[in-house]
């Protein structure tokens, strides 16, 4: 063989063995994990509704020493009176909304719930104005998040008149309206933590003339459609417009597989429940809760008077 061939063959070994020594760092690099994306642009992406600090007795926790400082926190203080919460759940007001809490659930995760477009998300209205909506929406709330597998998103979407905050004394910067304005980047800057263990709260924001379109936008139903099926254990609790006279309502009604609505006894009028109800998505599941009743114990020593309470499945009827 001749020096030539020699020093070709030498050159070829070579090349080749410098095409596997790279092929195989190559497959080495491919076979290690993707690096974790930062915990700044994960808390951006999530609404830790999950993982959250245990309860302590009173079924309020203190701020989490863990969260995050672009997080929104509201300290709630909630009476045991006027309040759904562990320690009231053996007086009146716990057990009423128990019993109201049992039906939405069953209707949200159980058999029905398969007939069901988005079934876990429940809008809580009234006829007319001043029927107490808001406070039954903010205890249901409540109630359901004392539940050991459930999480709770509460959402103000009345927003000509938001009372949410209000009803739970507390203050905030922006809100659902904010959002779909775009003037926050994501829903997560508008998702406020809580002191109660899987309870979060979505405020409406400021009032604006387009609110109806801002409802009615591709971007409000990417997000409820987000809510509904982002964790398989998420209740969304919309407080919703009252179903008479209001073009925001009816947007909700085509968003939200449940209609809790709201009946204030010796007030609404019956031709009022009835407008009310055709108003409602046919398909929808129903339920009425009557406020302010005159049997049972008739007075829990809150300004709205709360008495007994009735929920009646209507189902898709």
């Amino acid at each position: 063989m001749s020096t030539i061939e020699r020093a070709l063959r030498k050159q070829k070994a070579d090349a080749d063995k410098a095409k596997a020594t790279k092929d195989s760092e190559a497959l080495q690099n491919e076979s290690q994990p993707d690096q974790p994306e930062s915990a700044a642009s994960l808390s951006a992406q999530d609404d830790v509704l999950h993982n959250e600090p245990l309860a302590s007795q009173s079924g309020v926790v203190p701020e989490p020493a863990s969260t995050p400082s672009h997080k929104a926190y509201l300290q709630l203080e909630l009476d045991d009176k006027h309040f759904v919460t562990t320690n009231s759940i053996k007086h009146s007001i716990g057990e009423e909304f128990r019993a109201i809490k049992r039906k939405v659930l069953s209707n949200a995760f159980g058999p029905l719930s398969k007939t069901l477009n988005n079934s876990n998300i429940i809008m809580v209205s009234s006829a007319n104005p001043h029927e107490g909506k808001t406070f039954t929406a903010v205890n249901l709330a409540l109630s359901i998040a004392l539940e050991q597998d459930k999480t709770v998103l509460l959402v103000d979407a009345d927003v000509l008149r938001p009372n949410v905050m209000k009803t739970l004394g507390v203050t905030y910067d922006n809100g659902l309206m904010e959002y779909l304005l775009g003037e926050v980047d994501d829903i997560s800057e508008v998702m406020y933590y809580t002191n109660v263990e899987k309870l979060r709260i979505i405020p409406a924001g400021k009032s604006h003339h387009l609110s109806t379109e801002m409802l009615a936008s591709e971007k409000m139903l990417e997000i409820v459609n987000d809510f509904a099926t982002r964790y398989a254990d998420r209740v969304v609790i919309f407080d919703s417009p009252p179903l008479l006279g209001i073009n925001e309502t009816a947007i909700m009604t085509n968003l939200a597989g449940q209609a809790v609505v709201v009946i204030e006894e010796g007030k609404t009028k019956l031709a009022d429940i009835s407008s009310a109800v055709e108003q409602l998505n046919p398909d929808m599941a129903k339920g009425f809760v009557v406020n302010k009743s005159q049997k049972g114990n008739a007075g829990l020593g809150y300004g709205y008077g709360y008495g007994a309470y009735g929920y009646y499945n209507a189902g898709n009827e």
